[in-house]
């Protein structure tokens, strides 16, 4: 006991001099402590096809902290945004952001390779990882994280929403899909949903990211003659298929639906070559949305003198799940931050949403919509259709149960 007491007399006294030593008094030490930035990282792409998502994503983010006052526990909070461009570059930066910028958490991942790669590292490092993109089933499901969780449906769960109006439309199915996680979980999903609707496979393409010509992959489709083309391509990607699928006049042949795409992608097109029904985890003119979610548009508009995109909204409300459970923990301590986001809940709608404790996914209804036949508004695409789910009970049946999900998370 006394060297203990002997312990803490040494401690004092070495902080009474480096406070005499630096003219502090020890409150004054206290103070520039509790004033000392709280670091908050994104990885959000900044060039390439995603870098428009990448934008309204980290965008989205921004705005969540101006709306908490820049500041969570009292003390400012500092963003460092770095790039998403691979799956590599991108775990290098999540190592970046925890060993050169030391920050508590990160917000960010919109491609599921790259989302896939972060993960590791955050949980190596035991550091807070909330995806607001990556849509591709094992993030939450056999590669599941206690420290990482998830803002965007999955896979199953949008085809599960799209597959019944894909067969409304027709039985003879041609998918074309990006040629990484995302595009083999659409085609793995829709697969074993085709049976369900009473539809068929008559072709397959899966391509590379930062593909310019898809007219040989149009020519291709044209020959099969499908009742509906089911996508899986992504930003820029998506929006030069869409561009060139009406250039070669078959816009009004073969309907197109989709899911995980985002109000960019559309602008992107024009309002002439934009065509389909997508499923999306949000649209600014969902007269369902909620007071918050206007207040956030509101926001948005006032500040960039347009609209926000679903992406906006993804990045938006991880950030805010984020700052709510650094509040609820009152303290950065990771495995602290990690409790409180397993009991965030968010109450502000029809019904609450929330991230599932045993898989970190997002629980929430999804909107189907479709491409206005007469678009009047140089920012508003869509008519929404309805919910993917009706009810609460609904909703989390189609997240899967653990035994459907794979998820086995270790304890934290």
């Amino acid at each position: 006991m006394m060297r203990m007491n002997a312990n803490r007399r040494s401690f004092i006294c070495a902080m009474a001099g480096v406070a005499a030593l630096s003219g502090l008094g020890l409150s004054e030490v206290a103070n520039a402590q509790s004033n000392e930035p709280i670091r908050i990282g994104l990885i959000y792409s900044k060039q390439g096809p995603g870098a428009a998502i990448g934008q309204y994503l980290q965008r989205g983010s921004e705005l969540a902290v101006e709306q908490a006052g820049r500041k969570v526990l009292g003390r400012p909070i500092e963003l460092v945004w770095l790039d998403e461009p691979n799956p590599q570059v991108s775990q290098q930066n999540m190592q970046r952001l925890i060993d050169e910028n030391k920050v508590v958490a990160v917000v960010g991942g919109n491609y599921s390779s790259s989302a896939l790669a972060m993960m590791s590292v955050a949980n190596r490092e035991k550091i807070p990882l909330i995806l607001t993109g990556a849509a591709a089933s094992e993030i939450t499901g056999k590669s599941c994280s206690r420290y990482t969780f998830r803002t965007q449906a999955t896979v199953p769960v949008q085809m599960e929403g799209l597959m019944p109006y894909v067969s409304q439309i027709g039985k003879k199915v041609y998918f074309i899909t990006a040629s990484y996680a995302f595009g083999q979980d659409i085609l793995r999903a829709s697969r074993a949903l085709l049976k369900k609707v009473g539809a068929t496979e008559v072709g397959v393409d899966e391509v590379p990211i930062n593909t310019a010509d898809y007219s040989s992959y149009i020519l291709k489709i044209r020959q099969a003659k499908p009742d509906v083309v089911v996508g899986g391509l992504v930003g820029g990607d998506f929006s030069n298929f869409l561009k060139q699928w009406n250039e070669m006049g078959m816009k009004d042949k073969i309907p197109y639906a989709a899911i995980a795409v985002t109000d960019t992608d559309f602008w992107d097109v024009g309002t002439q070559a934009s065509t389909g029904i997508y499923v999306k985890p949000w649209y600014f003119k969902n007269t369902k949305n909620t007071e918050a979610e206007k207040k956030m548009s509101a926001d948005f508009q006032k500040k960039y003198n347009e609209p926000p995109s679903d992406k906006t909204w993804s990045g938006w409300m991880g950030m805010r799940a984020l700052l709510e459970s650094i509040e609820a923990a009152k303290s950065t301590d990771a495995k602290a931050i990690v409790t409180e986001l397993e009991k965030w809940k968010n109450s502000e709608e029809a019904f609450p949403f929330f991230f599932r404790d045993w898989d970190h996914q997002m629980v929430r209804p999804a909107v189907i919509v479709g491409v206005k036949k007469q678009i009047s508004d140089k920012w508003d695409y869509f008519d929404v259709l309805k919910n993917t789910s009706e009810s609460a009970a609904d909703t989390e049946k189609a997240f899967g149960t653990k035994e459907e999900v794979g998820c086995n998370m270790p304890a934290l």
